[in-house]
């Protein structure tokens, strides 16, 4: 019974993934708009940002991934959607499988994607001067945060793929969360803004994910911060994915 549930998720990961390299224009556009804001950042902005660094691109690159992933989990919402509106699930429902096969097959399909993007994104990073005194076990826990982190928006967009009314309603769950990094310390140091602000951005989730990025790939003591980062993603996770598996039963 395991073996034919992994068999029909990875049937479904596998009809998601062919959408996606049919349509790389998904890929392309996720990691563009990130790209253009480093290039940004670091080439017209990055000297007259204070950030106690002389490398701008070590200290914005985590900003910049979480930006990528936040920006591409609106397409995992969109092809739910869509699904949903062309009767796909119903469809799926009524040959033998996990029920919950299709779903996660969206979901995996959304860690594979975004694990793509940042891939590109570092690439890139890597020409504009990124340098990172990192070993493999800092990469790996690198690399454990942002699937956590893709694994926490996905959800949300599950939710938002299945209980949209429109198209664009599927998507617009996904600026909010794209704007979040700039309300952090993910471009700039969090001294530097108003208290107000500042109060705002050291306790949302962005920063302290950020900060333990920052310190992992620089090689330097993380503190609490990382304790902090995985807390807030395994939390938003856990939710997220108990809401989304009740509207799933409910709609599908």
């Amino acid at each position: 019974m395991t073996t034919h549930y992994f068999n029909d998720i990875g049937v479904m990961l596998g009809r998601s993934m062919r959408h996606i390299f049919r349509s790389m224009d998904t890929i392309i556009t996720v990691t563009i708009m990130p790209i253009m804001f480093m290039l940004l950042f670091v080439y017209v902005f990055g000297g007259a940002i204070q950030t106690g660094t002389d490398n701008y691109v070590n200290y914005l690159l985590p900003g910049i991934l979480l930006m990528a992933i936040s920006s591409g989990i609106a397409y995992t919402s969109y092809r739910l959607f869509m699904d949903m509106q062309r009767g796909i699930f119903e469809r799926f429902h009524s040959m033998p499988m996990a029920r919950s096969a299709p779903l996660w097959g969206h979901v995996l399909t959304s860690l594979v994607s975004n694990a793509i993007s940042v891939l590109v994104i570092i690439l890139v990073a890597l020409i504009m001067g990124f340098r990172s005194s990192a070993g493999i076990l800092s990469w790996l826990a690198v690399a454990s945060i942002l699937a956590l982190f893709t694994l926490a928006l996905t959800w949300i967009a599950v939710i938002a793929g299945l209980s949209a009314k429109s198209v664009d309603g599927a998507g617009a769950f996904a600026y909010p969360l794209i704007f979040l990094p700039f309300i952090s310390s993910a471009f700039v140091p969090t001294e530097t803004m108003p208290s107000f602000v500042r109060a705002f951005a050291e306790n949302q989730p962005v920063t302290s994910i950020v900060d333990a990025i920052r310190a992992l790939l620089s090689n330097q003591p993380v503190g609490n911060d990382i304790w902090i980062a995985l807390a807030w993603c395994v939390g938003i996770m856990l939710v997220a994915y108990i809401f989304a598996m009740r509207v799933y039963k409910k709609r599908a």
